[in-house]
């Protein structure tokens, strides 16, 4: 795989919505869609498993994560850096 294939991996940015689990956040991410038929812009939410090798983001954190290999059943993204702490 050359460099400029592996740069145009998807990323997201979301919140850590848990960290209880080894070295895996779970993010959750919101986009603003319009509604097909109505018109209406409704928010939409979907979380995602990514791994953190360092265990470093805590829940409340904005964070951008990366698609990556499959790393396990449910884990196809990784950290790749923490946006905003969350306020203590």
């Amino acid at each position: 795989m050359t460099e400029s294939a592996r740069n145009l991996r998807k990323t997201r940015t979301g919140i850590v919505t848990s960290d209880a689990m080894d070295k895996t956040i779970v993010v959750e991410v919101s986009r603003r869609v319009s509604h097909p038929l109505y018109g209406k812009v409704v928010n939409k939410k979907k979380k995602y498993h990514a791994h953190d090798e360092k265990n470093e983001a805590h829940k409340g954190d904005h964070v951008r994560i990366a698609e990556t290999r499959p790393l396990s059943r449910l884990k196809h993204w990784r950290l790749e850096e923490i946006v905003k702490k969350a306020a203590e």
